[in-house]
């Protein structure tokens, strides 16, 4: 074989590797490129898929006056997902306080507010043009007790006579209520029962434990009512819910724009809140109690449910939202007795019962 066939030969091999490497170069690329596709497909799939879901929840800030088991259908919608049946995706937020809960609505920190109903009164004598606008109320009693340092085997509100009672913030509907059950019984506040107002909402039961010498008694909310007993710190002597009688003690607001801006909004929140109520209302202590349970991880299951059992068999929970004229009436009559109301303000410019009217007529 002479040198020109070996040459060609060897260009020939060469020619065959190249062509080779090069098959498989394109093979690898158009592999690579299939699979970045399918992934970017995927990817943009994902993100619209996303975004999608996005638009089909409306976000919904709603800020509480306190996290407490009292308001036990709230939180059985949240947690039974009926927010999310009807296209909302809420966020919470506590505020502690009605007076500061209302500043986040009016400031547009939040978009619905769920507090005592007095606080829209105030804000609308303050002459605040977009003022809030109650549209559900969920309560019907006061959800607080009385607790004494003592057992009682009977008692009677004359037995507060003499006594220090650690209560709530001047002008709150607690102290208000309280004081209204006070004078139910002939007692004057401040003069036949000291009554201490400067201790933080959510402090009073440490306080009250902590120092035996700063009164005789306390006002409180659930859980803590129950915890001062099972510690055997105090004792659970009255209700306040019952001894009050019927009060519309909680309702949800809004401002007035953004009740004008998303009717829809407000609608689909009324209804999951009746979704709320009729569950609560059909089920026993218990099965509240395991629904709600993740809302309150600090308590024990046991404790949850004596709680829900006492305002189950106190009424405390309305069967629909409507806030009716009569209640706003007594709440301004209880307003006008503390004196921290000169005159009633129109019924018709603070509640509306569309939305309420309509949950119920959508679930009957």
């Amino acid at each position: 074989m002479n040198n020109f066939s070996v040459n060609n030969s060897l260009v020939k091999s060469k020619l065959k590797t190249g062509l080779l490497h090069l098959v498989i170069l394109a093979f690898s690329i158009l592999i690579c490129s299939l699979i970045g596709c399918s992934s970017s497909k995927n990817n943009a799939h994902s993100t619209a898929s996303s975004t999608e879901n996005n638009k089909e929840l409306t976000p919904v800030t709603l800020n509480e006056v306190a996290h407490s088991i009292f308001y036990a259908p709230q939180y059985t919608a949240i947690e039974l997902g009926y927010f999310e049946e009807e296209g909302i995706l809420l966020t919470l937020d506590t505020g502690f306080g009605a007076d500061k809960t209302m500043t986040a609505l009016i400031s547009g920190n939040a978009d619905i507010g769920f507090m005592g109903s007095e606080a829209s009164i105030y804000t609308y004598k303050e002459g605040n043009e977009d003022f809030a606008i109650n549209f559900a109320q969920l309560t019907q009693r006061a959800g607080n007790f009385l607790v004494s340092r003592e057992q009682y085997d009977s008692f009677s509100w004359s037995q507060l006579k003499g006594s220090t009672v650690i209560g709530g913030r001047k002008g709150g509907m607690p102290e208000m209520v309280f004081e209204y059950i006070l004078k139910k019984n002939g007692l004057t506040p401040q003069k036949d029962v000291t009554i201490i107002q400067n201790i933080d909402f959510g402090s009073t039961a440490a306080a009250f434990s902590s120092d035996i010498s700063l009164s005789d008694y306390t006002v409180e909310f659930e859980p803590h009512a129950t915890l001062l007993e099972l510690s055997g710190d105090g004792y659970v002597a009255a209700s306040l819910g019952v001894d009050s009688g019927y009060v519309p003690y909680t309702a949800y607001s809004a401002r007035k724009s953004f009740l004008k801006a998303h009717p829809d909004t407000i609608q689909h929140f009324t209804n999951a809140i009746q979704k709320g109520l009729e569950y609560v209302n059909s089920h026993s202590a218990a099965e509240i109690a395991n629904v709600i349970a993740p809302q309150f991880p600090e308590t024990d299951i046991k404790t949850i449910t004596i709680i829900v059992n006492r305002y189950l068999e106190q009424d405390t929970w309305k069967n629909d939202t409507i806030f009716t004229k009569e209640s706003f009436d007594l709440l301004q009559d209880i307003l006008l007795d503390a004196g921290e109301l000169e005159q009633k303000v129109p019924y018709d410019d603070l509640v509306t019962t569309t939305y309420a009217k309509n949950a119920v007529t959508k679930f009957e």
